[in-house]
């Protein structure tokens, strides 16, 4: 796409964040692919953020809630996504808190025990390991991975 103006860049970007929640990180990948001066996209940024269309807290949150709810994502992973958008550690353990440590477990004993239903391993060790292994592929914590698969692997 040629260069973009700042007017157009602008529209651009406030019609894309108010079709979804963006973070900062997002938009500035856009205005580069659009190939939007630096200094333009320092405006329309900036802009964005005044505008509060940028919001990188509202952003966290959103995203936290929606990988935990639907993708059904542990902490681990969700905070490494959050820090791959270059979101800061601050907003995202301040998101990550507010993940209901009830719905937590539920949400990962229900995981394993789909999972467990799914494999046709027999053995109860190698069933742990496995189950173990699909929590933490879910970026579900060590302690907490271990301990639901060691109480689903055994149970008939």
């Amino acid at each position: 796409m040629p260069n973009l103006s700042y007017a157009q860049a602008l529209n651009k970007s406030a019609a894309l964040c108010s079709r979804g929640e963006k973070c900062r990180s997002d938009i500035e990948e856009k205005l580069r692919q659009w190939s939007v001066s630096q200094e333009d996209s320092d405006k329309v940024i900036a802009f964005l953020e005044e505008k509060d269309f940028l919001n990188e807290k509202r952003f966290a949150h959103a995203y936290t809630n929606d990988k935990f709810k639907f993708n059904k994502w542990g902490k681990l992973k969700i905070s490494a996504g959050l820090k791959q958008k270059r979101i800061p550690s601050t907003l995202i353990e301040a998101a990550i808190s507010e993940i209901d440590a009830t719905k937590y477990i539920e949400t990962l004993t229900e995981l394993l025990a789909a999972k467990k239903k799914s494999t046709k391993e027999t053995d109860c060790i190698k069933l742990k390991a496995k189950l173990f292994r699909f929590a933490q592929t879910r970026g579900f914590e060590f302690g907490i991975s271990l301990e639901i698969a060691e109480k689903i692997s055994c149970t008939p």
